[in-house]
């Protein structure tokens, strides 16, 4: 994802010469002073020397014996083996093993550049500073880093940069406030909201670590990552490039702009050898369409892609669904998006508008997010409350096919020792006024029925098989024939809303 850093950086070294020895005049230097008072060399002309292994070469210089000190000025340059160091003046303390450096400061070798207006080495802790903007370049991969400040610790391959870090190495480009790299670890360190991008990811966090050379690492606070076609935030993101490994933690959302799909959770986890990616935490995946929005909430949902490319979403405990016109809950579900096929398991109930429908198994068909259909498997009913009192229209068998128009009711099969209990109307004209009236319950067995609905009203009935039935008016109702057998109206437990616990950043 980062690719390897420059903080292989090793120019800093030069500085490392300055040590032992001592100060040697070569040929050609044109003046030489000396105060025995102060026991004090000065060097003017055309000055060059060597001092402690290092061939300096300068406008004029100090050179204090007593103390070991060594200042340099105008056009200094020092140099040894393949490393140059140049600045306007230089200051060295071979006693403290501390030099100092000022105006334009330039160090390089073979590969690396570095250069600061100022730059301070401390021999003894082997500390390099600069703390007035600095740059560093790889002339051989085009690398670059900036800051304000940068320490270093060329022996030990520790780096710390801080004051608006810049890196850049080809199309990737990184932005921090801190930045830390520890060479035997291979690991960079970042501290500050820190961006980091290329030409297909965009990554924000605002504290990380990551190793270079296994590209991969933890992401903390913040987090946010952008690809083309996805968007991920989370409090924490864990990545590992060999085996394609990607955790998010903590307040996940993420964006499918191709498919249209949210996903939103506490947990989530992919790995390219597996075959499912994991949603865990309040688990929601949000898919869009023309005409809805399909909610499908559960405590995990497994996601994966089958072989022509589909996707399925399975759902384990709590399950729960939720449309304008549709919600359902159950234990379990498995959902195929391309063909709008939903299924709810163990206890599943759905509600449509004023009808709730149950079994022991709940398939549903949707179309851009809509209910159409719906097959209820097993000890299946429809209910459908008519009036402000206790009064429901009801089906039951051991399999109800259900069609729906606009999310109503409008026509239900019902197979299996079909029951079917319903309040009839009586429409009267009063005073040029529609009256509507309940005739009585109406109470029917047979091996098959087949029934029409009109805004839960029922219009038709058809049946196969020879039927049983019973007509009660209002006021002679059996209380034993009010309820099909086993009935029950739940709409405590019917979805209000999604619980959505996170917010897109």
């Amino acid at each position: 994802m980062i690719g390897r850093f420059i903080f292989g950086f090793i120019v800093l070294r030069s500085l490392s010469f300055i040590g032992q020895g001592t100060l040697t005049l070569l040929p050609g230097s044109e003046k030489v002073y000396y105060d025995k008072t102060t026991q004090t060399h000065r060097l003017v002309g055309t000055v060059s020397f060597t001092y402690q292994g290092n061939t300096m070469y300068c406008d004029s210089a100090f050179y204090k014996e007593k103390e070991k000190i060594v200042r340099a000025f105008g056009h200094v340059h020092i140099t040894k083996d393949d490393i140059d160091l140049y600045c306007d003046s230089l200051f060295y303390s071979g006693t403290h093993k501390f030099a100092r450096l000022w105006g334009h400061v330039n160090v390089r070798d073979a590969a690396y550049k570095l250069s600061s207006d100022s730059v301070e080495y401390h021999a003894k802790s082997g500390l390099a500073v600069y703390k007035n903007k600095g740059r560093i370049e790889n002339s051989l991969n085009r690398e670059l880093i900036t800051s304000k400040v940068g320490y270093f610790y060329p022996k030990t391959g520790s780096y710390f940069f801080s004051g608006k870090v810049r890196y850049k190495k080809e199309d990737l480009t990184m932005a921090t406030d801190t930045l830390q790299f520890v060479h035997e670890k291979q690991t960079a360190y970042f501290h500050g909201r820190t961006q980091i991008k290329n030409d297909s990811i965009e990554i924000q966090c605002s504290k990380g670590h990551f190793r270079v050379d296994k590209n991969e690492g933890t992401l903390y606070k913040d987090v946010l990552i952008r690809q083309k076609d996805h968007e991920i935030s989370c409090d924490t993101a864990i990545y590992q490039e060999t085996n394609q490994w990607f955790t998010a933690k903590g307040q996940v959302f993420m964006v499918d702009n191709k498919r249209h799909l949210n996903l939103i959770g506490a947990y989530f986890h992919s790995q390219n050898n597996q075959s499912e990616s994991v949603l865990a935490g309040n688990a929601t995946a949000l898919e869009f369409s023309r005409k809805d929005t399909l909610f499908l909430q559960a405590d995990t949902l497994r996601l994966s892609q089958d072989s022509l490319d589909e996707r399925i979403i399975k759902g384990y405990q709590h399950v729960r669904i939720y449309t304008q016109q549709l919600q359902a809950k159950g234990d379990s579900t498995y959902y195929r998006s391309s063909t709008g096929n939903l299924s709810l398991y163990k206890n599943p109930m759905i509600w449509s508008k004023n009808a709730e429908l149950k079994g022991d198994t709940v398939h549903l068909f949707l179309k851009d997010s809509t209910l159409e259909s719906a097959q209820i498997d097993g000890n299946a009913s429809a209910i459908i409350k008519i009036d402000t009192l206790s009064n429901y229209n009801q089906l039951a068998g051991k399999k109800i096919t259900a069609w729906f128009h606009e999310s109503e009711l409008e026509k239900a099969k019902v197979v299996g020792q079909a029951w079917t209990i319903y309040y009839p109307i009586e429409e009267t004209k009063e005073d040029s006024l529609l009256v509507r009236k309940r005739m009585g319950l109406n109470r029917l067995y047979a091996r098959e029925l087949v029934v029409d609905l009109d805004r839960g009203e029922v219009v038709k009935i058809n049946f196969v098989g020879k039927p049983d039935g019973v007509f009660y008016p209002m006021d002679q109702i059996d209380e034993k024939e009010r309820f099909i057998r086993g009935f029950s109206w739940n709409p405590t437990l019917r979805p209000k809303k999604p619980s959505l616990v996170l917010k897109r950043r």
